[in-house]
């Protein structure tokens, strides 16, 4: 589910939609959470389905840490990519806004936090040659991940969290530990799809 202050809009003719903020979300606030109308789809499914049915799971969807795919039911499933993403998914199921949103700001994503079956091609962002986000990419980066939301996660009890109710009853004490300083942030790398282990284990 995604943030009640956003809307989907055009951004260009080229890049199509995105979501972008309403009101003023600051930084701490949960913009995203996997709830109980986004569809857990396993591969074995997604590679049984005709392949314009298959093309629709790629484009909207990411996969979790056991490979599924989770096909997001509402206008979350529109937000784009940015090398400087402003929300960056946790360990917990939920996305968190890791600087303020102000409104009409885009809301956007590191696609490489999306466990990628193949190399996304980006559009040109001001300040990054880099035009590729490869799978990866995921390895690389999560250390720069933790850090951004172990900071945001310093401002989870004085924002206001409209979407808190909707945090896994597997991961709410945990996630109140964290913004209670009681407990340390666990880290994106428990996301991370291992593909090898899978094919060792089936």
């Amino acid at each position: 589910m995604i943030h009640p202050d956003t809307e989907l809009r055009l951004v260009n003719e080229i890049i199509g939609y995105g979501v972008f903020a309403t009101r003023f979300i600051p930084q701490g606030t949960i913009t995203w959470v996997v709830d109980e109308l986004d569809r857990k789809i396993d591969e074995a499914c997604v590679l049984s389905l005709d392949r314009l049915q298959q093309n629709h799971i790629f484009k909207y969807s990411f996969r979790d840490r056991n490979g599924d795919y989770i096909l997001c039911w509402d206008i979350g499933r529109y937000m784009n990519h940015s090398f400087r993403a402003n929300c960056i998914s946790t360990a917990y199921d939920f996305e968190i806004a890791v600087r303020d949103i102000y409104p009409d700001e885009e809301l956007t994503d590191d696609y490489a936090c999306f466990n990628l079956d193949e190399p996304f091609e980006c559009f040109p962002e001001p300040g990054f040659a880099k035009t590729k986000v490869m799978p990866d990419d995921f390895l690389l980066l999560y250390p720069e991940w933790d850090r951004k939301v172990a900071d945001a996660m310093n401002y989870f009890n004085q924002v206001e969290q409209p979407l808190k109710q909707f945090i896994s009853s597997k991961f709410i004490d945990k996630v109140n530990a964290v913004a209670a300083g009681k407990e340390r942030l666990d880290s994106m790398l428990n996301c991370y799809y291992q593909r090898h282990q899978k094919l060792i284990t089936a």
